[in-house]
């Protein structure tokens, strides 16, 4: 089942992305395990190399104030397509989420698909890859 009222919660905030440059406004909320929603969008800068993504900002938010348990996120944008976080999104993604936790991805037009972090970014490096044998 899709969590609607989460990519709401997404399309409300991608109002406020500061985007300048691209003009390319995204929007991301986050549930953790205690029920909190953290909301972020995506923040450009005339370096683009220190611009951050949507789901970027609601992770670190949400992990800046002492949540490490995460249930869903939502991710939307004006594409036609339901928008796929980034590689960079993916890897966070991976290093703080279970597996199966679910990700919507959304676009303006309602379109929604709905996969696990594992769908998103199969065989992904973690921690464990660190480790010395």
């Amino acid at each position: 089942m899709v969590n609607i009222e989460l990519i709401e919660k997404a399309k409300e905030v991608r109002e406020r992305a500061y985007t300048p440059y691209s003009n390319f406004k995204v929007g991301a909320a986050l549930k953790t395990k205690s029920g909190k929603v953290y909301v972020g969008c995506n923040i450009e800068n005339a370096a683009y190399p220190v611009s951050l993504c949507a789901e970027r900002v609601a992770i670190f938010k949400a992990i800046s104030e002492g949540e490490t348990e995460f249930d869903e996120l939502a991710v939307i944008a004006d594409t036609s397509r339901p928008v796929p976080p980034c590689g960079s999104c993916r890897q966070v993604m991976s290093e703080f989420f279970a597996k199966d936790t679910n990700v919507y991805t959304s676009n303006l037009q309602g379109e929604v698909k709905k996969m696990t972090v594992e769908e998103l970014l199969p065989f992904s490096f973690e921690p464990r890859d660190l480790e010395k044998h």
